[in-house]
């Protein structure tokens, strides 16, 4: 005998039946890929933060997780931020876009209240939290992430912007050949590396002078995103290159910057 179903068993039955149809449809029409790439949760270990590049050596060394509690889980999904790290075509060179998920959240770019003090449009570098700011009016700065490598430690004080240069050439300094040899065919009196996607400088640089002289320290871009909020084993100040190519358009010749 077949069974018998109430009307309140037919009705759940049914409606059972139309939310896995539901649910079929919804995930043919997804984009697998992209939907793992937006909600990949970032995950950090405390017990690594806090290492750091001895200016020196260029050893890697240890040191104490200055906060207590760091940040776990999705970071923020924000057209903005889709937006402003988006693919970008510059001058004929094609910048690609930046996948910020897997960035950490702190630095990415934005505006916030100005913790120096500083005058507007002084560039305000600090090493110890790898934040760059621009100080802008009304007590707020412009705050980008940054990367910094052995040289990024090697200068510190005042300064001014000298000049600033759109897909610069990049000639490496006479102590990183001697470290690095095969560098040598980038050298000054070689002509340098070609302004490109693969140059150490990215996408802009901005060349810091004290009395005069130059400094040999500068803030550049990069392509190479991992390098945000880390100490790494060589450069100066690196920016993402859509963050450099931001800062450049802000900055005024001659700016003040501030190395701590």
């Amino acid at each position: 005998m077949p069974p018998i179903f109430s009307r309140r068993q037919f009705l759940r039955t049914s409606g059972l039946v139309a939310i896995s149809a539901g649910l079929a449809s919804c995930t043919s029409s997804m984009n697998t890929d992209r939907f793992r790439q937006q909600t990949m949760p970032v995950y950090r270990n405390p017990a690594l933060e806090g290492r750091w590049i001895d200016p020196r050596t260029g050893a890697l060394l240890e040191g104490p997780v200055v906060e207590a509690a760091l940040p776990t889980g999705l970071p923020p999904q924000d057209p903005y931020y889709s937006q402003i790290y988006a693919a970008v075509d510059d001058g004929g060179h094609l910048v690609p876009a930046v996948p910020y998920q897997q960035i950490d959240a702190r630095f990415y770019r934005q505006e916030v209240d100005d913790p120096f003090g500083e005058q507007p449009g002084t560039i305000v570098v600090d090493t110890a939290d790898r934040f760059l700011y621009l100080v802008q009016p009304g007590g707020r700065a412009m705050r980008y992430g940054v990367g910094l490598g052995r040289e990024g430690f090697a200068w510190s004080g005042r300064g001014v912007i000298q000049w600033k240069q759109r897909w610069p050439k990049w000639t490496p300094p006479g102590t990183m050949i001697e470290r690095q040899p095969e560098l040598a065919r980038y050298s000054e009196s070689a002509g340098g590396m070609p302004p490109g996607l693969n140059n150490p400088l990215g996408s802009r640089a901005l060349y810091i002078f004290q009395n005069g002289q130059d400094t040999l320290y500068r803030v550049h871009g990069t392509p190479e995103w991992q390098s945000i909020g880390k100490a790494v084993s060589s450069g100066c100040v690196r920016m993402l290159n859509q963050d450099v190519m931001d800062l450049y358009d802000r900055v005024r010749g001659k700016a003040p910057i501030l190395v701590i």
